[in-house]
């Protein structure tokens, strides 16, 4: 039974891709459960699982097996109209690449997401794009253009347009994965503050130190969520075995 305090519950959770008669295992047997107003990172090394798992979180991807609840919607056997409603609705996505759209001014792009749901009118609209511009401190820009703002303020931006629709969760997908480290810091500082406003961040990061700044760690490796003492064993297996490769291929070439 799903806990009610559960933004996201998790059970099982398998992915497998195929090319070329080889099966890759992005994710086995994953269990997660995101309580309302947490802020969870997921860390891990590259190629882990950890944008595959953010991708099925967002419903952008479906799992080959296991159970998903969002918000109490059982979203594993929907269809993608069903998907689509539900994501709309109950999730916000904050991006690397910021995913503005150029031709469309800052009000614009953060208004987008809800010209898709319905019963929501332009002065409402209008409204809500002032309320989450604010938040963001990007009010003062709402009508320039994305080539007209830095790096830093294409992605406060962005958060305002995930913040826009109200959702029950935003998933951060490498939020500071294109901005200097100055940006990055306001960045997760902004993320920080909305956390304590109430807002529930579920963020997929390979920085570990912006994955120690989450209220609660998540590790992955080799498609599991493990616990901290096995991702450090795991972590040392792997570089002692890189290390042992590296060594071999020398002596090869000597």
């Amino acid at each position: 039974m799903n806990d009610t305090s559960n933004v996201i519950t998790l059970g099982g959770i398998r992915k497998v891709f195929q090319a070329d008669e080889v099966e890759t295992h992005a994710l086995s047997d994953v269990h997660l459960d995101v309580r309302l107003g947490e802020y969870v990172s997921i860390s891990g090394p590259s190629g882990c699982g950890k944008s595959t798992l953010l991708s099925i979180l967002g419903l952008l991807d479906t799992a080959d097996a296991g159970s998903y609840v969002l918000s109490g919607h059982d979203v594993a056997g929907m269809n993608a109209a069903e998907r689509a409603r539900i994501r709309n609705a109950e999730i916000g996505f904050i991006f690397q690449a910021f995913n503005l759209i150029g031709d469309l001014s800052v009000q614009e792009n953060v208004e987008l997401p809800l010209t898709y749901r319905s019963g929501i009118g332009a002065a409402e609209r209008r409204e809500r794009v002032q309320e989450a511009l604010e938040r963001v401190g990007m009010a003062h820009r709402m009508r320039h253009y994305p080539a007209q703002l830095s790096g830093g303020q294409q992605q406060r931006v962005a958060v305002a347009r995930a913040l826009v629709g109200k959702p029950a969760i935003l998933l951060a997908d490498e939020p500071t994965g294109n901005l200097d480290s100055r940006n990055g810091e306001a960045v997760m500082a902004l993320l920080d503050e909305l956390h304590k406003g109430g807002a529930t961040i579920c963020m997929v990061t390979h920085d570990s130190r912006y994955a120690e700044l989450a209220q609660r760690k998540i590790r992955m490796f080799d498609g599991r969520v493990v616990d901290e003492e096995t991702f450090d064993r795991l972590r040392r297996e792997d570089e002692q075995r890189i290390d042992a490769l590296i060594g071999q291929r020398v002596e090869v070439d000597a």
